[in-house]
């Protein structure tokens, strides 16, 4: 095994930025709990509603409306733990939608809106699908897919939606700081965000109730998020989350540079395997994800021979406790299943660079000569 480790997982997790780190440190000095009067807990608190005004301006939010959590796990759950009647869903939601929805589906109606081959959600199946009377309704649609990067058309959906009364929950994971995210503009009720997504700290994430959206308290016993979120805050992590979003915002500007690493890459696995697809190709995706398959690879033993090589990259989503399974985002695109079992996700951030291209091509020559050496 090589001693250099070349890291391209940043969807399943960003390193920690340097100013997101220092302000973690900080926040851990303050010994105060945050609802307390004094000096020391006013300060806490400053730290929190200073972090709350920084996560709202990266998804263009009232600082009102953010509720601090403990992930965009949490997030999701809570959206979903409203008493909806009836739940409109795709294949493309992340496990932790998907599994909420099946939680609360002793009470709702789960109604399954079909994924186009192209890797996006299909608005004409979803429109057709709405009842005349859904009753309290929620759908659920990612921003951009964390397994292929495409971005997904939550602002249509969101314009069939409203008039219906309907609901309107997106899952924003992957985009803040790769794309501009803004709640109105998407005309979106709930939108979740997770801090070590974009380069903060694991453990924290928020939930953005737009406008005041309604929203059932998870954790109920305190007043604390204004009564939507009890138990004494995670100072240290809302202050590193808060200082991420800043500087994701601020070196948004730079990102067509991660963009040209992707390509790069892309056009290089291309030229040594000409029978690899990219999937998604051909619609919007986010700039720093690739999700390549290469019929006669086997994702999970792709995944360990190019970490033997030291390159860190995932097999589909990495949120599994280390599991490499079936995707269902390529099942429902209806990708063929040998080149769904092949499929590998590249993803890119801040940190990322060309000697990281040059190590990942390294690696994937050796490994797809051996495809082509059984062939």
């Amino acid at each position: 095994m090589t001693t250099r480790r070349t890291y391209l997982d940043y969807n399943a997790s960003a390193p920690l930025r340097p100013e997101a780190r220092a302000a973690v440190l900080s926040a851990l000095e303050c010994a105060a709990n945050p609802s307390s009067v004094h000096g020391g807990g006013r300060h806490a608190r400053t730290l929190i509603e200073t972090a709350r005004i920084g996560v709202a301006e990266l998804v263009s939010a009232r600082p009102a409306d953010v509720v601090f959590t403990s992930g965009a796990s949490e997030a999701n759950a809570t959206v979903l733990a409203g008493r909806w009647q009836t739940i409109y869903l795709s294949a493309l939601e992340h496990d932790s939608v998907r599994a909420a929805c099946a939680a609360a589906a002793c009470g709702a109606r789960i109604v399954q809106v079909p994924v186009k081959s192209d890797g996006t959600f299909d608005v004409a199946a979803f429109a057709a699908s709405v009842s005349d009377d859904p009753g309290s309704a929620l759908v659920c649609l990612q921003l951009a897919n964390n397994e292929t990067g495409v971005i997904q058309p939550v602002a249509e959906v969101a314009a069939i939606a409203r008039p219906r009364s309907i609901r309107v929950h997106c899952d924003a994971v992957q985009a803040p700081g790769r794309i501009p995210v803004d709640c109105t503009a998407l005309g979106v009720d709930y939108l979740t965000v997770s801090a070590h997504k974009l380069g903060g700290p694991k453990g924290t994430g928020a939930l953005v109730a737009v406008n005041g959206a309604p929203l059932p308290a998870l954790i109920a016993g305190g007043g604390q998020e204004r009564g939507r979120r009890a138990g004494t805050e995670n100072v240290p992590g809302i202050a590193g989350f808060g200082a991420a979003a800043q500087a994701a915002q601020a070196d948004a500007s730079n990102f067509d540079g991660v963009r040209a690493l992707r390509d790069r890459l892309e056009r290089e696995v291309s030229a040594i395997s000409p029978g690899a697809v990219v999937v998604g190709r051909d619609v919007d995706r986010l700039g720093n994800t690739s999700c390549i398959a290469l019929s006669g690879l086997a994702a999970d033993s792709t995944v360990i021979r190019m970490d033997l090589a030291g390159v860190e990259i995932s097999a589909g989503a990495a949120c599994s406790s280390g599991k490499v399974g079936h995707s269902t985002t390529l099942a429902a695109m209806g990708l063929p299943p040998d080149l769904a079992r092949a499929a590998v996700r590249v993803s890119f951030g801040f940190g990322s660079n060309d000697a990281d291209i040059d190590a990942f091509m390294a690696a994937w020559t050796a490994i797809a000569a051996t495809t082509r050496r059984a062939a």
